[in-house]
């Protein structure tokens, strides 16, 4: 399968994921005997199945009677369709994840983040999509997105070997552009104006030529290269044999697994950053880690979209100091927004907190968390 196919197929599955996460949780029933229909399913007579329509006296899933538009017993939806129309509704919707909540959180994300978080944690759960869900589709479309564009970390690296044999390549190009140029010279007479010119590519092709014998000489004397780090070892045996050893006789392969473990373990973010945001907070006692793992979420959730939308941008060939800018002064304010509304904080309580988490709490995380796949890679 194609880089493109591989990334819609992502972007679906991350969709169904969060779909699953942040779907709609049911009351407690009772379990149903194996073979044994739905308490009213056997009762429905195939007549009152019209244009594709259930009866909807009846909750078809628990038999609780119907009062409202959905059951009041288990949640089930008291209006429900059997048509091929209904099916293909429902794969729109878990693979894509779009309905009301996702127009009225995504808005709130980007702009007011903070009033966002703050409503959430105060129990206004129905009307947004929940940051784990969020979290985890804007995960799966960020690395759909960076296979659909072609940024993936390099699964050959040049060692010293592959580079000495790459300059044998073009250096033997070199050596036929600088024959071609003493053959153009030598037709030429003497008092022929196009001589200079000629004698001109004559001099750059030898100048070239001269370059790569240096670089090649270089090469063959460098007794380094990644396949020969000058690494003694840390005396740890798990990290010298599992980690270091790997690294050094296969740096492609443990890039691909660092990226792909990146993919798999990105919810690690979350918890290694609660303590963090915990520590900027922990004499105030009305905010707790429930709290806290909240605002992380939903933060890790947009600058993750922000990441995929800065990243097509510059595909789509947006300036670079636009994207620059963008990747150094929306992150901060966005934290800024989030903090100061979602824990009604001072403006100063906001900027200072902005401020130890941009320059100290982002870089030890990514740190933390960096180290662990490097840990997960030896396995």
């Amino acid at each position: 399968m194609s880089d493109f196919g591989d990334a819609i197929g992502t972007a679906a599955t991350g969709g169904l994921v969060a779909g699953a996460v942040d779907g709609p949780g049911g009351g407690k029933k009772e379990p149903r005997k194996k073979g044994e229909r739905s308490p009213v399913a056997s009762n429905i007579k195939m007549t009152e199945l019209v244009k594709g329509h259930f009866a909807e006296k009846f909750c078809l899933n628990c038999g609780t009677e119907l009062i409202g538009s959905h059951c009041h017993s288990c949640g089930q939806k008291a209006h429900l369709h059997r048509t091929i129309g209904a099916f293909l509704h429902d794969i729109l919707h878990g693979a894509l994840h779009f309905d009301g909540k996702t127009w009225r959180t995504l808005p709130k994300l980007i702009f007011k983040p903070g009033k966002l978080t703050r409503r959430y944690i105060d129990g206004e759960r129905a009307r947004f999509v929940s940051p784990i869900a969020l979290f985890l589709f804007s995960v799966f479309l960020m690395f759909a997105v960076f296979q659909a564009i072609g940024l993936t970390t390099p699964t050959q690296i040049n060692t010293q070997e592959a580079l000495a044999a790459g300059l044998a390549e073009v250096r033997e190009e070199a050596q036929v552009e600088l024959n071609r140029a003493e053959s153009n010279l030598e037709e030429l007479a003497a008092d022929d104006p196009e001589r200079v010119t000629a004698e001109q590519e004559l001099a750059d092709a030898q100048q070239a030529l001269e370059g790569l014998d240096a670089a090649e000489e270089t090469i063959t004397d460098n007794s380094g290269g990644l396949s020969k780090l000058n690494i003694t070892g840390t005396g740890i045996d798990f990290i010298d044999e599992n980690i270091i050893k790997k690294w050094k006789e296969n740096p492609g392969l443990m890039l691909y697994k660092l990226q792909a473990n990146s993919y798999k373990f990105s919810w690690m973010l979350i918890p290694i950053s609660i303590p963090f945001v915990w520590l900027m907070f922990f004499w105030r006692r009305r905010f707790r880690a429930y709290d806290h793992a909240i605002f992380v979420t939903y933060s890790l959730a947009f600058m993750s979209l922000l990441f995929v939308t800065l990243s097509v941008a510059a595909t789509l060939g947006a300036p670079t100091p636009l994207i620059a800018l963008s990747a150094i002064f929306i992150p901060p304010l966005h934290m800024y927004k989030q903090l100061k509304y979602g824990y009604e904080l001072s403006r100063a309580g906001a900027l200072l907190r902005t401020f130890l988490l941009t320059n100290i709490v982002v870089f030890v995380v990514l740190a933390i968390f960096l180290w662990l796949l490097i840990a997960l890679g030896a396995f």
